[in-house]
């Protein structure tokens, strides 16, 4: 089966902002903590067809969806990035290959160059579902995945994707880490003073 990549059609694009102002009943000098989540539900090119051996439309494609979605999560953040996080839901029809073909490096650069860079490892998670189920994407600080201030997860449900020829490609970011975190590890300042 060869499909090309301009084939892979985006059916919605779902998206969710969340603003935590306290943690334990108590701020600290960060300000509020905002994640965001933008998910691009597509058409899976190969569902229904069995094992394919060849999956490059979809991470070739992936490069557009990267874009789209960084640029997205970047304007609803309204804020500099500070963490990221990729995941993937593949609906029945389809394997879970087909959802981490749609997440390789070349989707990574273009939510990175999407939402203004990034040095570290993307933290990603994919899994196969049904309509509605739930998916925590993992986010860690964008320039250095040893900051643990910023290791935190977005929790994401879109009430009617994936449908079951369906891939649901996910990109996450937050403007800083956890509040009030306090478990030590690399701070953000000395991250930045080793770049």
């Amino acid at each position: 089966m060869v499909v090309a990549a301009h084939e892979v059609a985006i059916r919605k694009v779902f998206s969710q902002v969340e603003e935590v102002r306290n943690s334990a009943g108590r701020t600290d000098e960060g300000g509020p903590l905002r994640r965001v989540a933008v998910c691009a539900v597509l058409k899976n090119p190969y569902a229904g067809a069995g094992y394919v051996e060849d999956l490059s439309a979809l991470i070739e494609a992936s490069e557009q969806i990267g874009t789209l979605v960084g640029k997205e999560a970047a304007r609803l953040l309204d804020a500099p990035v500070e963490s990221y996080g990729k995941a993937g839901l593949v609906g029945t029809d389809g394997e879970q290959e087909h959802i981490n073909a749609a997440l390789t490096s070349i989707f990574g650069n273009a939510f990175r160059d999407a939402i203004g860079g990034g040095d570290a490892w993307i933290t990603s998670v994919t899994k196969p579902a049904v309509a509605g189920t739930t998916i925590d994407v993992p986010l860690a600080y964008k320039d250095e995945v040893w900051v643990r201030s910023h290791y935190d997860a977005l929790e994401v449900r879109i009430p009617d994707a994936p449908h079951p020829d369906e891939l649901v490609v996910i990109a996450a970011v937050a403007n800083r880490g956890r509040l009030n975190a306090r478990v030590g590890g690399m701070t953000v300042d000395e991250a930045r003073s080793r770049a």
